[in-house]
C-alpha cells in the first residue's frame, strides 16, 4: 500500500496542517510517511501545498507528481494539480472556494462546502479538519483514533475549545466521505 497525497489551498486555510496530521497519524499507525511542504510567498494569500506519502514500505522519494488524492481547498489548487491526479484517483474539494470544480470523469470526486460546514461548527479554523475527515471516511487511510490522540495531545492544554470543534469537524467529514 502506498498513497500519495497533495493538499493545497490559500495560505491560512490549513492545507499544510492537513498534510502534517495525516502524516503524523500514519506514523502513529506504524506506517512509513513523508511530508514535504511547499510555500514561500504563497503563505500570504497565494496557493500553498504539501506532498504527503503514506506507505507500508520504505518511501523512495517525498516528491508527489501524480497524486492518488488531491485535497483542494481553493480553485487554483484544482487548476494547478487537478490534471495530475492518477486515473481512478480521488479529488476532494471545497465547493465554497472552487466554483468551477473539475471536468475530469476518470477520477472519484467528493465535493463539500467546507467553509459553510466550518462556519456551522463555529470556527473557520476547522475547515481543514473537515477535509481530513473526508479522507478517513472515504479511504480509511489512517485511523480516526490515532488522529484524535494526536490532536488531543496538541490542543488539550493549548486550546481545548478548538479541540472539541476539530473533532466535530473530523466526524462531519467522515460522514461525508462514507456517502
Amino acid at each position: 500500500m502506498k498513497t500519495e497525497i497533495i493538499s493545497s489551498g490559500f495560505g491560512g486555510q490549513g492545507a499544510l496542517t492537513i498534510g502534517k496530521f495525516l502524516a503524523k497519524a500514519g506514523m502513529g499507525d506504524g506506517l512509513n510517511v513523508s511530508w514535504l511542504p511547499s510555500y514561500g510567498p504563497e503563505m500570504r494569500g497565494g496557493t500553498a501545498n504539501v506532498s504527503v506519502v503514506i506507505a507500508d514500505r520504505a518511501i523512495a522519494s517525498p516528491l508527489v507528481s501524480y497524486p492518488d488524492i488531491l485535497i483542494a481547498l481553493n480553485q487554483p489548487s484544482i487548476d494547478k494539480f487537478g490534471s495530475d491526479i492518477k486515473e481512478k484517483g480521488l479529488l476532494i474539494y471545497n465547493t465554497d472556494m472552487c466554483p468551477h470544480g473539475t471536468k475530469r470523469k476518470d477520477i472519484d470526486v467528493i465535493e463539500a462546502p467546507m467553509n459553510s460546514i466550518a462556519r456551522e461548527i463555529g470556527s473557520m479554523k476547522v475547515l481543514n479538519m473537515v477535509a481530513i475527515g473526508i479522507v478517513i471516511g472515504k479511504t480509511g487511510l489512517v485511523k480516526y483514533e490515532t488522529l484524535e490522540n494526536d490532536l488531543t495531545g496538541f490542543l488539550q492544554k493549548k486550546n481545548p475549545d478548538l479541540l472539541e470543534l476539530n473533532l466535530i469537524a473530523i466526524k462531519k467529514g467522515i460522514e461525508i466521505g462514507k456517502k
